[in-house]
């Protein structure tokens, strides 16, 4: 039976999501599919070979180009799969990631060799604080301790 990911969870496609953390946190297996989502225009999504996953230049080595703002990608091979976004300056800041698909008979629950992705550092410091909380919410959080705590 296949499985649907959304990719990022509900922060979607989307730049400040660690998408390296996000892929090792799943088991893919051929028939998923992968959906895709973000705001047209302003993201895209390549699959790609590993070698430009690993230099974010598209120039050569793409596989596929999907720039829908809703795409959904079926895993139909047993195979590494390589993502990036192809936007300036998006993939070199994190919105790219490689998964490793295994056959749908496979009782391995994680991959052995899970995929090196080195993602570069998090410039979303809230993320890095607070979890997977918008910076907006920890705000509202101290505030309403501030007050708790002094009135």
């Amino acid at each position: 039976m296949c499985e649907v990911f959304v990719v990022g969870d509900e922060d979607g496609w989307n730049s400040g999501t660690n998408f390296a953390t996000w892929s090792q946190s799943h088991n893919f297996t051929k028939g998923d599919f992968l959906v895709f989502n973000y705001a047209k225009n302003v993201h895209n999504v390549y699959e790609v070979i590993e070698e430009t996953y690993r230099s974010c230049e598209a120039k050569n080595g793409v596989l596929g180009e999907y720039d829908s703002g809703n795409d959904k990608i079926e895993l139909k091979e047993a195979r590494n799969y390589w993502f990036i976004c192809n936007v300036a300056g998006h993939c070199l800041g994190g919105m790219r990631f490689g998964i490793v698909v295994k056959e749908s008979n496979s009782s391995t629950h994680l991959p052995l060799n899970p995929i090196d992705q080195s993602p570069p550092p998090n410039t979303n410091h809230a993320s890095i604080c607070c979890g997977r909380f918008p910076m907006w919410w920890t705000f509202f959080i101290c505030i309403l301790s501030f007050n708790v705590l002094f009135y």
